[in-house]
């Protein structure tokens, strides 16, 4: 070979190693600038995840869900609240030298390329940086063609330089286990922590972050779930690149490989997990719009549209987010913001209530109801329905479904709706033993449910309004109906405080007698109105009022509504916080009106604290992902009584738990602490209720079917001391026996000595402490 054509073969190698620069310096450019490729704009590497879950905290701290997309439940963590070995893990297994580089790793590039691409080696490993694999994991679009393929790569490099340039390595991390997606709708770490092993990242033991590590080659792959043992190896493999990487010691690599996986699974869905009414209720309240009644006239009598109305003014909780707006002037997303939602809610207590409902409803009443109806053609329902009114019910049942209503909008005739819902199919059924696989028609299965009872409960802080406990049914997966706050019922003799109360300002008091018969009142229309009593005590005997309410006598109550009008006991309901429309008529005084659990429960806070009735209180504070405090909530109180009727009411409520229809939880559940309650009964009783209050908490709980008409045939099984009582004693003896709570059955009422015992009688002589309840026990 001559020297000519040597230089001209150097020249040659020059040139297209010239030409090779110039093409990957224009090809990186074009990249960079945008006009060869996808490039995302600084405003998006700025803020690469924009979009994360509200996550619901529960008082003591806890997390009870999060409120996401349907496919994007990312719930934010920073950095701070990542578990040490999570981080070591990460980096031991996806890049070793992420310290050390600036989004791309040559070294690991290089040996990727030779072991990989000459040496056709499996295990040469990857050459992605954790910076590349978050660039790919925020911006790759996919590619359409070969094309798109080669500049793949180019484009995740380019991407993770300018990553470095915008974000330290603490956020690069970050922002890579928050992206993440675990399966199973656990997006991120967050999640994918509660998903996997119900704890937080910060609580992850080493193993466990292993397992999720682990995952992160190939989560389909390594699903724990579906694929243990295969996971269980990928594990071992993060353990010993830990040990490699010397984050862990031999010992502690070796101890940790033959441990199990020990999964704590559990999906990442809203009718799972604590309080699912109350989360559900929570969303709802979060984003209401603002109700449009300019189209009603001022008379027109529809409450649900008045109480919106009012709801969206005074309620700063309503529509939170539609009144809200962020810096950038949009409003607050709950589905997408990171709101991080603090609640009253205690999750222990919160726990007790569903503990209790499930011990009495599933485990004692249930069983009971049904094996009163079983083999009875009218069952459910009252044995009073002929079978054209209970047809009449299914019927309207049926009409409410999905499935009629998809029916319907198919211009599906009525008769070739009804056979289909006759039609026997295999389906899944709740029991209160676990799922049963069945077959029946959809009709059945419409009379099958409308078998169960059901229920609501809540619980709160008399004296600051702070919701504890929040049980709006029996299985929010089958029943999601709210009783809590949406649904309403005849609250039967729970109403009586209320009218006692406005004796007790209109200055009757406890001591006043009256001969005990039936008394007779006239209405506004000139019919007479007769109320029975549900029993024969005392008859033509001279009683007290405080007797009357200790025993619930319908007598007394019609002879104190006689004395008062029943436009000024709406007017105190309303006081009392019933928002509903109630209408003025004297039959009102025994409970006829429909008002929710939290209303009651609200209402009766005014007898625990001194007259003054606290609303109450779902939601303390909302923060947004960085921990700043944008809304605050504070209690709402309105003085209702005075406050010698309110030590007169309070007097009376006392006797009707130590001596009157509230006695079981003494005697029955052992229940010593100071307490002041009122049983309550509905027309056929349809409706069982128990209101109950201590110095600390009030609370209250409905017990009932579907519908009015089912309900049980015997007064015994079916007055609010069986029916709804039972919940109550059950959550409070947990209560009292958690001593983390700070709750003592030794608390007592501050009551001035002036009104220690206003009723001086022969009567019932009602105890001034805790102690003296001893001789109810005797």
């Amino acid at each position: 070979m001559t020297a000519e054509v040597k230089k001209k073969i150097i020249l040659s190698f020059w040139a297209l190693y010239a030409v090779t620069l110039v093409v990957i310096i224009v090809l990186f450019v074009g990249i960079a600038n945008g006009s060869i490729g996808y490039m995302p704009a600084v405003e998006q590497l700025a803020n690469p995840i924009d979009k994360y879950a509200s996550v619901v905290i529960s008082s003591d701290g806890k997390t009870l869900g999060s409120y996401g997309q349907s496919k994007d439940n990312r719930i934010f963590v920073d950095y701070k609240d990542l578990s040490p070995d999570l981080v070591k893990a990460l980096i031991a297994t996806e890049d070793i030298r992420f310290s050390r580089h600036s989004g791309i790793d040559i070294h690991g590039l290089l040996r990727a390329l030779v072991k990989r691409g000459l040496l056709m080696q499996k295990s040469g490993g990857g050459g992605s940086t954790i910076t590349q694999q978050l660039a790919k994991q925020l911006y790759s679009p996919g590619a359409a063609n070969i094309i798109e393929r080669m500049l793949q790569k180019p484009i995740e490099w380019v991407i993770a330089v300018k990553l470095e340039r915008y974000y330290t390595k603490e956020e690069i991390i970050n922002l890579y286990l928050n992206k993440f997606d675990f399966l199973y709708n656990a997006v991120g770490i967050q999640s994918a922590s509660h998903v996997y092993f119900s704890t937080s990242p910060k609580g992850l033991k080493t193993e466990e972050a292993a397992t999720l590590i682990g995952m992160c080659k190939n989560p389909s792959y390594y699903n724990p779930v579906r694929h243990a043992d295969r996971t269980r190896q990928r594990r071992n493999v993060v353990l010993a690149q830990m040990e490699k990487a010397r984050y862990i010691t031999v010992r502690e690599r070796d101890s940790l490989a033959a441990l199990p996986l020990n999964l704590h699974f559990s999906k990442m869905d809203h009718k799972e997990g604590p309080a699912p009414y109350f989360r559900e209720y929570l969303r709802m309240m979060m984003t209401a719009q603002k109700p449009d009644i300019s189209n009603y006239p001022a008379s027109w009598q529809k409450p649900k549209f008045r109480e919106d109305s009012l709801a969206w003014e005074n309620n700063p909780l309503y529509g939170w987010c539609n009144k809200n707006k962020k810096t950038d002037g949009s409003y607050y997303n709950v589905y997408t913001d990171g709101l991080k939602i603090y609640t009253s809610i205690n999750s222990k207590m919160q726990r007790y209530a569903e503990e209790a409902v499930r011990e009495h409803i599933g485990q004692a009443l249930q069983p009971a109801f049904s094996a009163e109806k079983q083999g009875r053609s009218y069952a459910p329902f009252s044995r009073h329905l002929s079978p054209e009114e209970i047809n009449d019910i299914l019927n309207r049942s049926m009409q409410q479904t999905d499935r009629y209503r998809e029916m319907k909008r198919a211009k599906i005739s009525e008769a070739e709706i009804k056979k289909e819902f006759l039609k026997p199919v295999e389906m899944t059924v709740f029991s209160w033993n676990g799922p049963i696989d069945t077959i029946l028609s959809p009709l059945d299965s419409i009379r099958y449910y409308k078998m169960f009872l059901r229920t609501a409960f809540m619980s709160m802080d008399a004296h600051t309004g702070h919701v504890k406990a929040y049980v709006g049914g029996i299985d929010y997966n089958n029943f999601q109906y709210d009783m809590v706050t949406g649904g309403r019922r005849q609250v039967g003799s729970t109403m009586k405080p209320f009218l006692y109360s406005l004796a007790m300002i209109e200055g009757i008091n406890p001591c006043d007698r009256m001969l005990h018969v039936q008394q007779q009142l006239i209405d506004e229309n000139g019919r007479p109105w007769i109320p029975r009593n549900a029993d024969q005590k005392h008859i033509g005997e001279m009683v007290t009022i405080q007797w009357g309410l200790q025993n619930s006598s319908n007598w007394v109550t019609a002879y104190l509504m006689k004395q008062l009008s029943p436009y000024t006991l709406v007017r105190l309901l309303h006081s009392f916080g019933m928002t509903g429309y109630i209408d003025p008529v004297i039959s009102l005084a025994l409970g006829t009106p429909d008002i929710s659990v939290s209303e009651m429960v609200g209402g009766y806070s005014t007898f625990a604290n001194r007259g003054i009735r606290v609303e109450p209180l779902y939601v303390t504070r909302i923060e947004d992902p960085y921990g700043n405090t944008v809304a605050s909530f504070n209690p709402q109180m309105h003085e209702v009584l005075p406050e010698d009727a309110t030590y007169k009411m309070l007097h009376m409520l006392r006797s009707v738990m130590d001596g009157g229809t509230g006695s079981r939880v003494r005697y029955r559940y052992n229940l010593r602490a100071p307490m002041g309650g009122k049983t309550g009964t509905t027309q056929n009783h349809s409706d069982g209720w128990f209101m109950a209050f201590t110095p600390s908490l009030v609370s209250g709980c409905w017990v009932g079917g579907e519908d009015r008409s089912i309900h049980f045939d015997r007064m015994t099984e079916g007055q609010g001391a069986t029916l709804a009582l039972p919940i109550y004693a059950l959550y409070m003896q947990k209560v009292y026996a958690d001593p983390t709570l700070g709750y003592s059955e030794t608390e007592s009422f501050d009551i001035p000595g002036q009104y220690a015992n206003p009723c001086q009688s022969n009567d019932y002589i009602f105890p001034t402490d805790a102690r003296g309840i001893d001789k109810i026990f005797e």
